[in-house]
């Protein structure tokens, strides 16, 4: 709290109090103000339900702006479905060496026949839904080990994911 550390001190008995304050970079009001180093703005929105009864479903619009290196384009717009995030995970849990955070739910219960609601197309859980699943992209996108794999670079810039690819790594400087 407040900048202070409790120091042990060499008798191992008392202790002192560090008051002193990390030394700042100087920097010039047109450095504390440039573009940073890394952008990575990945935003999920515009939400869309096609077709009807049993082959309905919703996709969203990904949109990623970038100057990371690693990725070719620096701007990209594409949608998806929850399967495709669920084939993301999947692809990224079997290639990779990261932890892959976990998708929000699949909402069994929402898809019960009867309901009184729209269920999966309700308005408040598409949204729910939405704020997930840019959480879970931002995550693994930001990761410096899932940003070299072809299958989160296909699912980011490509319109049509090839789930045939052959997975990989990808390296650029």
């Amino acid at each position: 709290r407040g900048g202070f550390c409790a120091l042990k001190m060499a008798d191992g008995n008392s202790t002192k109090t560090d008051t002193r304050r990390l030394q700042a970079k100087k920097q010039t009001l047109g450095e504390a103000y440039a573009t940073p180093d890394d952008i990575l703005e990945i935003e999920i929105s515009d939400p869309q339900v096609h077709g009807f009864a049993k082959n309905r479903y919703t996709d969203y619009e990904l949109r990623i702006k970038t100057n990371i290196p690693i990725f070719k384009d620096k701007e990209a717009s594409v949608r998806r479905r929850y399967s495709d995030f669920e084939w993301l995970k999947k692809e990224l849990e079997r290639d990779s060496k990261i932890i892959v955070p976990p998708l929000p739910g699949k909402a069994i219960s929402r898809q019960l026949p009867f309901r009184k609601d729209d269920g999966l197309f309700a308005d408040d859980f598409i949204e729910e839904r939405r704020q997930g699943l840019e959480q879970f992209i931002n995550k693994i996108a930001g990761h410096p080990l899932a940003q070299t794999e072809k299958c989160l670079h296909m699912f980011l810039f490509e319109e049509l994911i090839d789930k045939n690819y052959t997975p990989g790594r990808i390296n650029r400087s």
